[in-house]
């Protein structure tokens, strides 16, 4: 197929030129998709100029260029103030603001009212993974699907796609959802290396163990799904509840000796010990989700 034969790229408005939305657009520009950038602060949008995009003067004329348009600020206030005067009407607005899921629900009715179709987006990705498909980077997306599906080739230029529904909040809920997995992950990660520090134990030695160790439990998360689902959080346990509470006294000891505080692992540990209290020392740790869901406990 010769170049002229090549279909041409779907023209993209991309509102935000911080460091994810340069990323973003440069992706597009290196896939020969025309970019209409804005960001508040003009300058910042210079760089991509010289790398082709065009550069509105202001949010509104930003989405009067394309169709599709898609937004990436700070947060959600920002995206309202950025689009407040913009004609939404027969637009594609694709939300890539990280949010919650209660304001990507609210922002898909808010641009339904002014006649856009919406999706919102979580991205996977940090900005030196967007175009490199190699980096194992994606973005959630929910709301119209009409949208996605139309749109989904473009889309996916900067990062892999992930479909998770037509509920606007979704895309935010899984996002938090497993950046909310990886912080906790992190936290015991630096429990763990706090408790080494200091000894005759090189931190480069133990990083290897660490992440084997952890690799090695990760694939309990399916079983907790399975046991949710189920309803029966006593199937296929291994080490019981009450078993590992047995075990506290030994964490908080070796923490008060390395004088390491232990506020980190604290939490967890107490909602342990209330799961175990009120009979359920025969489950593993799936139970304690009844504790974190504030539904059940009003």
């Amino acid at each position: 197929m010769t170049d002229s034969a090549v279909a041409p790229r779907t023209p993209v408005t991309l509102l935000g030129a911080g460091a994810m939305g340069s990323a973003l657009a440069r992706a597009w520009l290196a896939a020969g998709h025309p970019v209409t950038v804005w960001n508040r602060t003009p300058a910042r949008a210079e760089a991509l100029a010289a790398e082709g995009a065009a550069v509105a003067p202001s949010a509104a004329a930003a989405v009067a260029a394309n169709r599709l348009v898609v937004v990436c600020l700070l947060d959600d206030a920002s995206v309202g103030e950025a689009l407040d005067a913009a004609d939404l009407a027969g637009r594609d607005l694709v939300n890539l603001t990280t949010g919650t899921p209660g304001e990507g629900r609210a922002r898909a009715s808010w641009a339904g009212a002014r006649g856009a179709r919406f999706v919102d987006g979580g991205i996977m990705a940090v900005p030196p993974m967007i175009g490199a498909p190699e980096s194992g980077g994606y973005v959630f997306y929910s709301g119209s699907h009409e949208l996605f599906e139309e749109h989904r080739d473009t889309l996916a230029v900067p990062a892999g796609t992930r479909w998770v529904g037509s509920d606007p909040g979704f895309a935010a809920l899984h996002d938090v959802a497993l950046l909310s997995a990886m912080n906790g992950m992190f936290a015991g990660v630096l429990h763990a290396f706090a408790l080494v520090r200091g000894e005759d134990i090189a931190p480069k030695d133990f990083a290897p163990l660490l992440a084997g160790w952890l690799t090695a439990m990760a694939p309990a998360v399916h079983q907790t799904a399975e046991q949710l689902q189920s309803g029966d959080y006593t199937k296929g346990v291994v080490s019981s509840l009450a078993m590992q509470a047995a075990g506290i006294p030994t964490f908080l000891r070796t923490a008060e000796e390395q004088r390491v505080s232990p506020e980190l692992l604290t939490p967890y540990l107490e909602l342990m010990r209330e799961r175990v209290a009120r009979g359920h020392g025969d489950e593993d740790g799936t139970g304690m989700i009844e504790l974190l869901d504030l539904r059940a406990r009003s």
